[in-house]
C-alpha cells in the first residue's frame, strides 16, 4: 500500500506533570560530587519542597548526575535521575554492543547488574523480569556510552528533607553502584558475554524460522514449566523438553553453532493431552517466544516468530466496528455483522471480534487454548448442528483450515476435550508427563481425512480507519498515559483493561504501549498502515521515538499489543472502512 502524506504532526502525550520539577534550568551545570554533598547537608531539615533547588547536571566522579525532576511531597511519585557514563569511563569493548540485537542485549545485561548493585538503596532501575526488551531505562550508545534513568524517593521525615541520608544515597550509593556494575574493569565479563551471545542465539533462531517452513522452535533441554503463577523463573526439578524424532529439526546460531530441537511446521498443529500434563505450559512458552530470555531462564532457546498472537475470549470487552462475518453470520436481530459493535461482548463474540483484530494488526500466527476460549465459537459437533440449524456462530473449527490454505495464518491449539479438530489438523502433538511426541497418523486413524473440498475460503474483512481524535489522551483534560500494573492502562480518563492480553511482559511495556498508542498516526489511514509507520519508529529511535518527554519507564511493545489496546479502549471510534481492504 502507498503511504499518503501526513498531513499532520505527530500526536502525543504532551509532558508528564511536572509540579515540583526541579528549579533552576534542569540542564545547568551545578557543581561536583562534594558540593552535591554539601548542600545535600545544609538542607537537613529545611521543608521538603527545598529539594527542587537540586535540579540541573553534577559532575560525580566517573560520571554525569542529572536530577530530572523532583517529586513534590514524599508521598508523590519518586524522584527522576539519569546517569551518564562517558565510553572512555564505561570501557565497554565494542563488539559487545555492536548491532541493534547486542546492543539491547547488553543494555539488558548492565540494568540488571546495576539493579543488583542498588539492592538495599532507597534507588531503582527498570531492569525488567525474564524478557529482554528494549527499555528506556539504560542503553548503550552507538559510542560505547551508558546512560541509565534511575527512581528515587528522596528521603524525608515528614515533610521535612533527611538531607544526610539523601547525601548517603546519591554521593555515595548510587556512585559505588555505577563503579560496580557500570564500568567493564568490575564487570563480571563472562556473565556480560553469556548474556549477549544468549540473546544473539535467541534472534538468529527466531530469524530463521520462517526459511523453514515453522512458526516456533523449542530446543532440546529447555524448562518450559514456571515456579508458580507469581514466580516466572524455572521450576526446580521439571523436565527437560525433548523433541520427538519426527519434528526434530537442527538450526544453527552465531555462538553456539547447531541448535537441536521441536520445530512446530506451519499449518494446522494440534496439542492434546490430559489435564496437568503440559499442554497449557508448551502453549504459554510458544507466546512468550516472541520476546528473547535471560540465560538460566529455561526459555532462552524457546522463539516463536514476531507475529504470533494469542487470542481468547473475553467477556464484556468493547467492540467497535469489527467485521466478524468470518465467525458470525445473520444475527435474529439484523444487526450487520459486517461492522459489529457492542458495549459488552460476550465470550463467544469477544473471541471472534479478537480473532479479526489479530489478522487485522497482522498475525501470521493464532495461539489458542480450549481452557481460555468460549466453546460454541470453537466447536460445534454433528449432533448439534442437526438439533440446531438456525445457529449465527460459524465456529473456528470450519474456520481453521481456509485460515492457511487461503491466507497463510498457521494455528497452534491446544484442546483435550473435544476431537474435532484432529481431521483438520497438519500436526498432532501428545504430551503426556510433560514427554512430547508426535501422533498425527494415530488421529488420523481415528479421525479420518476431512474434506478439504468443502472447505469454503476463509471471507475478507474490511480494515478500519479510526478517527484520531478519539485516540487522544488530551481530549478529555487528562494528560496522563500510564500503567498502573501489567493489564491496567491509565490513557487521558480511561482506564483499559489489558488483562487478557496475554502477550505483555510487565508493566513498563503496558506503559509503552500506551505512549505508543498516543503516537499512532491515524489520520485517514487503515490500522495496518499506522502500526507499519509505528514499527518503522520504533527500529530508528527505539524508546525515545514514543517516549515525547514522558519520564516514565517503557519498555518498547510490539504492534499487535499496541492494536489490543486501541480496540479495548472505550472512547476509540471507527470513521469508516479503508477502500479496497477486503482482505
Amino acid at each position: 500500500m502507498t503511504r499518503p502524506h501526513r498531513s499532520r504532526p505527530r500526536r502525543h502525550p504532551g509532558p508528564p506533570d511536572r509540579r515540583g520539577a526541579g528549579r533552576p534550568d534542569a540542564g545547568a551545570l551545578r557543581g561536583d560530587s562534594d558540593a552535591l554533598a554539601a548542600r545535600l547537608r545544609e538542607l537537613d531539615g529545611a521543608g521538603y519542597g527545598a529539594y527542587k533547588g537540586l535540579a540541573g547536571h553534577w559532575r560525580m566522579d566517573g560520571f554525569d548526575l542529572q536530577v530530572r525532576s523532583v517529586q513534590s511531597d514524599p508521598f508523590a511519585p519518586p524522584s527522576r535521575l539519569r546517569v551518564t557514563v562517558p565510553a572512555a569511563t564505561a570501557g565497554l569493548p565494542a563488539a559487545l554492543y555492536a548491532g541493534p540485537v547486542r546492543a539491547r542485549a547488553a543494555s539488558g545485561f548492565l540494568a540488571r547488574a546495576l539493579r543488583g548493585a542498588l539492592g538495599g538503596t532507597g534507588l531503582r532501575v527498570d531492569a525488567g523480569g525474564q524478557e529482554v526488551l528494549e527499555r528506556s531505562a539504560l542503553r548503550v550508545e552507538a559510542d560505547g556510552t551508558v546512560v541509565a534513568e534511575l527512581a528515587v524517593p528522596l528521603p524525608g521525615r515528614g515533610r521535612r528533607i533527611a538531607g544526610h541520608a539523601a547525601a548517603e544515597a546519591l554521593t555515595a550509593d548510587l556512585p559505588r553502584a555505577v563503579r560496580t556494575a557500570l564500568r567493564w574493569e568490575s564487570a563480571d565479563r563472562g556473565a556480560a558475554e553469556d548474556f549477549v551471545t544468549t540473546v544473539q542465539d535467541a534472534g538468529a533462531l527466531r530469524d530463521a524460522l520462517a526459511g523453514r517452513g515453522l512458526v516456533a522452535f523449542v530446543a532440546d533441554g529447555a524448562v518450559l514449566p514456571r515456579a508458580s503463577g507469581v514466580d516466572d523463573r524455572p521450576l526446580a526439578g521439571a523436565v527437560p523438553f525433548a523433541a520427538p524424532e519426527s519434528l526434530r529439526v537442527t538450526l544453527d546460531t552465531p555462538n553456539r553453532g547447531p541448535v537441536t530441537g521441536m520445530g512446530v511446521p506451519e499449518g494446522v498443529t494440534l496439542i492434546v493431552g490430559g489435564g496437568y500434563h503440559g499442554k497449557s505450559t508448551l502453549l504459554r512458552a510458544l507466546e512468550t517466544g516472541v520476546y528473547d530470555h535471560v540465560p538460566g531462564d529455561g526459555r532462552e532457546l524457546v522463539v516463536a516468530r514476531a507475529d504470533v498472537v494469542s487470542v481468547r475470549a473475553e467477556d464484556e470487552r468493547a467492540v467497535t466496528r469489527v467485521d466478524v462475518r468470518a465467525f458470525v453470520a445473520d444475527l435474529p436481530s439484523g444487526r450487520p455483522t459486517g461492522d459489529f459493535s457492542t458495549e459488552s461482548a460476550s465470550g463467544s463474540t469477544s473471541q471472534a471480534a479478537s480473532t479479526v483484530e489479530a489478522l487485522e494488526a497482522g498475525a501470521g500466527v493464532l495461539l489458542i487454548d480450549e481452557d481460555t476460549s468460549a466453546t460454541n465459537v470453537m466447536i460445534r459437533d454433528e449432533r448439534m448442528r442437526a438439533l440446531i440449524a438456525a445457529e449465527p456462530l460459524i465456529p473456528f473449527v470450519d474456520r481453521v483450515r481456509p485460515l492457511h490454505r487461503g491466507r497463510g495464518v498457521s494455528s497452534v491449539l491446544v484442546m483435550g476435550g473435544s476431537g474435532d479438530y484432529l481431521d483438520r489438523a497438519d500436526t498432532v502433538i501428545l504430551l503426556q508427563d510433560y514427554a512430547v511426541s508426535e501422533i498425527t497418523a494415530r488421529a488420523r486413524e481415528i479421525a479420518g481425512y476431512a474434506d478439504e473440498a468443502a472447505d469454503v475460503a476463509f471471507p475478507g474483512h474490511r480494515h478500519r480507519v479510526f478517527d484520531p481524535r478519539s485516540v487522544d489522551p488530551h481530549a478529555r483534560g487528562r494528560r496522563r498515559v500510564s500503567a498502573r500494573e501489567r493489564g491496567r492502562l491509565t490513557f487521558g480518563a480511561d482506564d483499559v483493561d489489558l488483562s487478557a492480553v496475554a502477550q505483555l511482559a510487565d508493566a513498563s511495556q503496558t506503559t509503552g504501549v500506551g505512549l505508543a498508542l498516543a503516537h499512532l498516526d491515524l489520520d485517514g489511514v487503515p490500522l495496518a498502515v499506522a502500526l507499519d509507520r509505528l514499527e518503522e519508529d520504533l527500529v530508528r529511535g527505539g524508546p525515545a521515538a514514543i517516549a515525547h518527554g514522558s519520564l516514565a519507564d517503557l519498555a518498547v511493545p510490539r504492534r499487535h499489543e499496541v492494536a489490543a489496546a486501541l480496540n479495548r479502549l472505550r472512547a476509540a471510534r471507527v470513521a469508516g472502512h479503508a477502500e479496497n481492504s477486503q482482505m
